[in-house]
């Protein structure tokens, strides 16, 4: 029987082959659409896994904070007793609209969408708007810098209402400013959190171990919980890269079992919490709590907490797996777990504090009590690890004192470790949990920080919308004002709690926020000083191939933070030394308002004078994410690029159709044009090869093909042997020694300066430049090649 069968399939498959032969032949057409619709098909398949998988593995990094919130929310919304079980009721209700209007309207489904390539926080949205605004305070932004092909912008009508706000933007340098420390504010109150967060996240977790033991005093809860704080700080400089794949498993298990807890309390106790749902409870709240139930809203706060966490977390995961983990996962299991929570205080007014534990089953409480203790340590981490990465923004824009930045991974960009800032946190994190002792005044704390955070976030969304998105200006009222009705309110209840703890936040963002503005005004004043004393091309050429003086062999890089022009401190050089290098090249590093330049497009090189002067400028790009590679492969690839530069400037001199060239498409022949005749501050610099004026500035990518044809002149054997002679002698040169010319700049106010100036420069700059990391350090410059240049800088 199995024979007969096997055979008759056999012919059968043999008739089905023939026909499918016969098919093939008659319908070949039909064949590659059915293959182009299954390969269709194979690709949203895998697409919508790999959705899935990032939108697992974002759990771990975004949601965290947020997720915690369940652990202290009631407590701190009822410090004391609850009076009337109708208040659980209207709390709740206040909880599911705040989440839903905060967290899931705002945040998931809008703000997150204004993300820069993938990274969030103020800093971001700050670089988006300084890509269609010249709002930026230290003007060092070149026209070639918008042709990166990270540097994406839109482009509006003149007429149009986002022009119309450029231009006033724009316009004067108080509304620049005023926007700069709108940003600083809000960077600082995130630093916040990174204290906050983990004080009250951890301490919480720890708290369930006086639950079950009841007779515990409270300071064996805090030593517990700063035992732990040690523990995470102390592990910061292993990274999270080994450990991280746990964190999406543990949150994923907390949300479903706060979620079934839940489930399990709304059937148990009181199923009729669930009439929270309707927001006529929130205004029987108001009306039957009166002036208490408005200061209420501080601890109702706190369960959007996290929120801008999410916003700040938001790395390299896709704005769709953040929507659909929060849709699917953590939205749900929060309403669960909160509504949970109600239905089990209705029945047990008294058990407010610690309410989370207190609602546990017996028979799963130490299990869960360690899942809540992993989960509060996760959101901790993300918090930690969202304040170093706005630090190394907002040290990129030239806010912040330059602090040692440590690379944790070698396969993601964005896991870095800051020592100095790690050990700050600490500090200031074990301060808080001591100091306070309880979750009432920590959580007063917190939600100061979080709802300013918030107005930030929404101001400046706004001017995302107008300028980045070009919304309509009823949307972007829409938006704006449903936002601040929302904040403002919160707002307003923290203020109640200014002397409950709600002031921590407020001196540790001043203290931040001092550090960061004098640091970014003593950067601008530098600045401005060396753009006004920089040596004019007239007195570089009045001196001569030898520059007056002699030239030894080797190659001198001259450190300036000037894109433009030759600085001051080659000047001050060259009048107290008598010798100089046979090939100077001045080397700016400079940081664009992006997320990261590519490699090809890192360096962007110009000859300065004659060709018999070997002077060269060298400008090396990075994005805020970008990091320095070590200083033997940053020099390497500067002389590759320099050494690509004589070849291409020796190509194009046999060029008969024109002397401007594009590569890759990079450049457009009006900015090649701009490029070679100024030199971004008004400044007409030429730069003249033997007797004929060829100035060559282009970005140098790692590989250039030329595009195009070329009609090459009879003297491209000239200029062939020119190209030999000159690469010859820069190996040569660079056989001899590199040394690195640096400035040791002092900065000082002037005589005439205003008493505040006096004491922000002098004194506060002064001070964190003398602690903060020097410029040798940073480029990791060997110290027998280094030089220092002192000089005096009167601002």
């Amino acid at each position: 029987m199995e024979m007969t069968s096997r055979i008759e399939m056999d012919e059968d498959n043999d008739n089905r082959g023939s026909m499918w032969d016969l098919d093939q032949k008659l319908d070949q057409p039909m064949d590659e659409e059915a293959g182009r619709l299954r390969n269709m098909y194979k690709e949203k398949k895998s697409s919508a896994l790999l959705l899935l998988r990032l939108a697992f593995q974002s759990l771990g990094v975004v949601y965290g904070d947020l997720g915690t919130s369940p652990l202290y929310v009631f407590y701190n919304t009822f410090p004391g007793k609850i009076e009337d079980p109708e208040d659980v009721v209207g709390a709740l209700s206040l909880i599911i609209y705040s989440l839903t209007l905060i967290p899931l309207l705002k945040y998931v489904f809008v703000v997150c969408k204004a993300n820069d390539n993938g990274q969030g926080g103020t800093f971001a949205l700050y670089s988006l708007l300084c890509r269609h605004a010249k709002i930026k305070t230290i003007p060092n932004q070149h026209r070639t810098d918008e042709e990166l092909t990270t540097y994406s912008r839109s482009t509006f009508h003149e007429q149009s209402f986002a022009a119309k706000t450029k231009r006033w933007l724009e316009r004067h340098v108080s509304r620049k400013n005023a926007l700069l420390i709108l940003v600083l504010v809000g960077t600082c109150m995130v630093i916040g959190d990174g204290i906050l967060t983990p004080a009250i996240s951890v301490l919480s977790a720890a708290g369930g171990i006086k639950v079950d033991h009841p007779g515990m005093s409270n300071g064996v809860v805090v030593v517990v919980a700063v035992v732990i704080l040690v523990g995470l700080f102390s592990l910061q400089h292993y990274g999270t890269d080994k450990v991280s794949w746990l964190f999406a498993p543990i949150v994923l298990v907390w949300f479903l079992v706060i979620g079934g807890i839940g489930i399990y309390n709304i059937w148990k106790y009181d199923s009729s919490v669930l009439k929270a749902f309707s927001p006529v409870y929130i205004y029987r709240y108001f009306r039957r709590g009166g002036k208490d139930g408005w200061t209420s809203l501080g601890g109702i706060m706190l369960s959007i907490t996290g929120t801008e966490a999410l916003f700040a977390d938001l790395s390299h995961f896709p704005v769709a797996a953040v929507q659909l983990a929060f849709t699917v996962v953590v939205f749900p299991c929060l309403l669960l777990a909160y509504s949970g929570q109600a239905a089990y205080l209705m029945s047990n007014r008294d058990h407010v504090v610690d309410a989370f534990y207190h609602s546990i089953p017996e028979s799963i409480y130490w299990p869960v009590f360690i899942i809540a203790t992993a989960a509060a340590i996760v959101a901790s981490q993300a918090t930690i690890t969202a304040t170093f990465s706005i630090i190394k923004q907002a040290l990129a824009l030239g806010c912040f004192p330059r602090v040692k930045v440590v690379h944790t991974s070698k396969k993601f960009l964005g896991q870095i470790y800051v020592p100095d800032i790690n050990w700050i946190l600490m500090i200031l994190c074990i301060a808080v949990t001591a100091g306070f002792k309880n979750q009432n005044q920590i959580g007063n704390a917190y939600g100061t920080a979080v709802v300013i955070v918030m107005l930030v976030t929404t101001l400046l969304m706004t001017l995302i919308m107008i300028l980045v998105w070009r919304c309509h200006w009823i949307l972007v009222l829409l938006f704006t004002g449903l936002s601040l009705v929302v904040e403002c309110t919160y707002f307003s209840a923290v203020l109640f709690k200014v002397d409950q703890g709600g002031w921590v936040p407020l001196v540790i963002a001043a203290a931040f926020l001092l550090i960061m503005y004098v640091w970014h005004y003593g950067t601008l004043k530098r600045y401005e000083f060396e753009m006004h004393s920089k040596v004019s091309m007239a007195w570089i050429l009045g001196l001569g191939p030898s520059l007056g003086l002699v030239r030894v062999p080797g190659i001198g890089l001259v450190y300036t933070e000037l894109a433009s022009g030759v600085p001051h401190i080659f000047s001050h050089f060259i009048t107290n030394l008598p010798a100089i290098h046979s090939v100077v090249v001045f080397v700016c590093v400079k940081y664009l308002p992006v997320y990261t330049v590519p490699e090809e497009e890192r360096f962007l090189v110009k000859r300065i004078g004659p060709k018999n002067f070997h002077m060269f400028r060298c400008v090396a790009r990075y994005g805020y994410k970008d990091l320095h590679k070590k200083d033997d492969e940053f020099e390497k690839k500067l002389f590759d690029s320099l050494f690509l530069f004589v070849r291409l400037e020796s190509m194009m001199e046999g060029c008969s159709d024109s002397d401007e060239y594009s590569l890759y498409g990079q450049q457009t022949e009006r900015s090649r044009e701009g490029l070679l005749n100024n030199n971004g501050n008004g400044n007409t610099i030429t730069s003249y090869a033997d007797t004929t004026i060829s100035s060559v500035d282009s970005i140098v990518p790692a590989k250039s093909p030329m595009h195009g044809s070329m009609t090459v002149r009879s003297s491209e054997h000239v200029s062939s042997q020119t190209e030999t002679d000159e690469l010859e002698f820069l190996n040569s040169c660079r056989d001899a020694g590199v040394v690195h010319i640096l400035g040791n700049t002092v900065v000082r106010a002037r005589r005439e300066s205003r008493f505040y100036k006096k004491i922000a420069i002098d004194y506060v700059y002064a001070f964190l430049r003398k602690i903060c990391r020097e410029h040798s350090v940073i480029f990791n410059v060997p110290h027998e090649s280094l030089l220092n240049v002192g000089q005096v800088f009167y601002v």
